[in-house]
């Protein structure tokens, strides 16, 4: 019984292993909560490459989600500790910049390849989560990770990836957001089912002009030019 488990787990590594190598010349076919989705509020998607996303929702997603992005290996575990030990909040607390313990990296091996979930599955869920995360640092490197990223991530209800949620909300391709545009999309990533651009939630309202703020800040950073302007 045991060697039929750990002959399955094999089998299951290297099937993992090989679609992790296909998706860096494809996009993902479809993910789990993209499935979960279409039965309620329909999908809409529509991938495009590096090059069509445009520079301000890359950006902004940066900003917003994973500051550290650039200079990490995939975890950010100065964040991951302070997640083990959260300070007390107050009426008056906020969002921190940056995202929270999980990165642009995990988050994108999560959507990818897992499930979302809840809060009593989530331990579970980090052991593989790891494990993909690992490896797509590896073998995909950044630019790749944050272009699966912004084509998979929920952007709105039904809604899924960049250039779905810009045409949806404003109209226009991913390319063609302006600043605010993309960090309104992007203000809206911790529950985009519930914070929507238009019609504008108070929690789009009050996040994009921090967003906007923090675009800024980073914008001089030497690796994240690189990085967001390498064709």
């Amino acid at each position: 019984m045991i060697k039929k488990i750990l002959k399955w787990f094999f089998y299951l590594l290297i099937a993992s292993f090989v679609y992790i190598l296909l998706i860096i010349f494809v996009e993902p076919p479809v993910t789990i909560t993209q499935i979960t989705n279409a039965f309620g509020l329909g999908l809409k998607r529509d991938y495009v490459s590096w090059g069509e996303m445009g520079y301000n929702i890359k950006l902004a997603a940066i900003a917003s989600e994973d500051q550290s992005f650039t200079d990490h290996s995939g975890f950010d575990w100065d964040a991951m500790e302070k997640s083990l030990h959260p300070k007390k909040k107050n009426k008056k607390s906020k969002i921190p910049f940056g995202g929270g313990a999980s990165t642009i990296s995990q988050q994108t091996a999560k959507n990818v390849f897992l499930w979302q979930g809840g809060s009593y599955d989530k331990y579970i869920r980090k052991i593989p989560e790891f494990y993909f995360t690992f490896l797509i640092e590896k073998i995909w490197g950044k630019k790749r990770i944050l272009e699966v990223y912004l084509n998979v991530i929920e952007t709105g209800p039904g809604c899924f990836g960049v250039e779905a949620a810009a045409q949806y909300y404003f109209h226009k391709p991913a390319h063609s957001l302006s600043r605010a545009e993309a960090a309104m999309i992007v203000a809206g990533f911790p529950n985009p089912k519930k914070f929507t651009a238009v019609p504008m939630t108070k929690r789009v309202a009050w996040r994009y002009p921090q967003i906007l703020r923090e675009m800024n800040n980073i914008e001089g950073d030497e690796d994240v030019d690189a990085l967001l302007k390498n064709k």
